[in-house]
């Protein structure tokens, strides 16, 4: 079986991982070395700009 692509970008999961500060572990170990709760914040806070981005774009 082979591993999904995945959605985000590495420009945003960088920016993310950089501001919920675990970017540090990611440049240590790679991807595979985050917790599983980091990911999960990642995710959550990539939803959150992403529905703040169709909020603002809506505005306009």
């Amino acid at each position: 079986m082979s591993r999904r692509r995945g959605i985000m970008s590495d420009q945003l999961k960088t920016e993310v991982a950089k501001e919920l500060g675990f970017y540090d572990t990611v440049q240590r170990e790679g991807w595979g070395g985050i917790k599983s709760r980091d990911a999960g914040n990642m995710v959550k806070r990539a939803v959150q700009m992403a529905e703040q981005h169709m909020q603002d774009s809506n505005r306009s």
